[in-house]
């Protein structure tokens, strides 16, 4: 199948996805099972991932300032400015693309393989919109939260590292994450969250939705829908930089 093939039958995936829910309350519920499935347990892994990263991008950047010329507050506020625009919403979504939707695409698939999913279409259910619009929603909702979450972790992750080397005085790094603060950065690290937390339940859904075969052709459907959401993730990065920091 082609590029425009998948486009199309994707376009068209997403029209049943959309549309409206059987049934209110059933549909809420459904969501607060998925915000604790995708969100609350992937909090360890986000705080984790942060913690390191704010660290290693703290000590990077010290060792990279060895020069009397150069002020000791740049560490903190490349730490900072690293974890709000970048490592917060693109390498966390990218952990979520692998973790998340892995998941997804192996449990719509697997739904698929055993016909679950044509038993509920049988009872007369929009099959897309009950098992992935909840899905959909609940990641666009709670991802913002999870990057919140890990722009404090990585900043405090970057301040333990340089009290506990010595690198850089707690005053210097506490004022560099305060110097030159531009709120509408989180406001565009957030605007990318939520396009990544979609590409990341929208696509492996996909893949998963339209399995054909056994396990092994959903063990295949769950790499490539983690390979295509990375790529994917990866693009729409570029462009939203392209359109918002200009």
């Amino acid at each position: 199948m082609n590029l425009f093939e998948h486009v199309g039958k994707f376009s068209r995936f997403l029209i049943l996805v959309i549309s409206k829910p059987e049934k209110g309350r059933l549909f809420f519920s459904q969501i607060i099972k998925e915000i604790h499935k995708l969100g609350i347990n992937s909090i360890g892994i986000v705080v984790i991932i942060s913690l390191f990263m704010g660290a290693v991008i703290a000590l990077q950047t010290a060792y990279n300032l060895m020069n009397p010329f150069l002020p000791d507050y740049l560490v903190g506020y490349t730490t900072r400015e690293s974890m709000i625009l970048e490592f917060s919403s693109t390498i966390v979504g990218l952990i979520l693309a692998g973790k998340v939707g892995s998941n997804i695409a192996s449990e719509i698939g697997s739904m698929r393989v055993t016909e679950q999913i044509d038993a509920l279409e049988i009872m007369g259910i929009n099959s897309a919109s009950y098992l992935i619009l909840p899905k959909i929603v609940a990641a666009v909702f709670i991802n913002p939260f999870l990057y919140v979450l890990s722009v404090f972790v990585g900043i405090l992750g970057g301040l333990t590292a340089s009290y506990l080397t010595g690198t850089v005085p707690l005053s210097e790094f506490i004022y560099g994450t305060q110097f030159g603060f531009i709120p509408y950065y989180i406001s565009y690290s957030l605007v990318k969250t939520i396009v990544f937390a979609f590409i990341i339940t929208a696509v492996p859904s996909y893949y998963g939705y339209y399995v054909k075969g056994g396990a092994l052709e959903v063990g295949k459907a769950s790499t490539k829908a983690v390979v295509n959401s990375s790529i994917l993730i990866l693009l729409a990065n570029v462009i939203l930089t392209q359109i918002l920091l200009k």
